[in-house]
């Protein structure tokens, strides 16, 4: 269960942090005045994808919550950093932003750090 429970939380946080970006990205760059927060607010009741990404965000929440009921923080944490390298490489692929040397080997020794907690 505690597997499940982790790659849920990393998928969900993967799948909302990319709807995110993607959905900003294409509204531009956003007031963030009292104004502007009620514009940032129509525009995620108009555009679904950011309901979305809000909802994985609360499932990544509750699966989080349930996961640290089941394994110790000093795995949880560390493990659920495996979204970052998952995030990188849908970055790249996805998006298509740049990835530079330096942030492809930040994402790799992640990557090993998650397989060294996994034995």
């Amino acid at each position: 269960m505690t597997w499940t429970l982790l790659s849920i939380v990393v998928c969900a946080t993967v799948l909302a942090d990319l709807l995110q970006s993607r959905e900003m990205k294409r509204a531009g760059e956003q007031d963030v005045s009292t104004r502007g927060l009620g514009r940032l607010l129509r525009m995620i009741a108009h555009r679904a994808p950011l309901g979305l990404a809000i909802l994985c965000m609360a499932v990544s929440f509750f699966a989080f919550m349930a996961l640290v009921q089941r394994a110790p923080i000093s795995f949880v944490v560390p493990a659920s950093a495996l979204q970052f390298v998952v995030e990188t490489v849908l970055a790249k692929s996805l998006l298509r932003e740049h990835l530079g040397k330096r942030r492809m080997a930040g994402a790799l020794l992640v990557a090993g750090g998650v397989i060294l907690l996994a034995k």
